[in-house]
């Protein structure tokens, strides 16, 4: 079973790296991006074959090492 998590800062956050990327994407031309937020994709091969329990153990390797629960978000998919 393979997981996916998705890892983005908190509205209210800044985001540096991000407008670093909104700046350079202007000096390229594309004037019509008005923010950028940037985040993390995590993808996870599980032995796990029961989707509920893969996916509280996922939700249990966020709040412990993937994600930063005081500034960051995330996200959960189970494929």
């Amino acid at each position: 079973m393979k997981a996916r998590v998705y890892v983005t800062l908190k509205n209210g956050v800044l985001d540096p790296q991000g407008a670093a990327v909104q700046h350079a994407l202007g000096s390229l031309g594309f004037d019509g991006v008005d923010a950028v937020r940037q985040g993390k994709v995590i993808e996870l091969d599980l032995t796990e074959t029961d989707a509920a329990k893969a996916e509280a153990s996922v939700i249990q390797m966020c709040e412990k090492l993937l994600a930063n629960t005081v500034i960051e978000d995330f996200k959960v998919e189970i494929l």
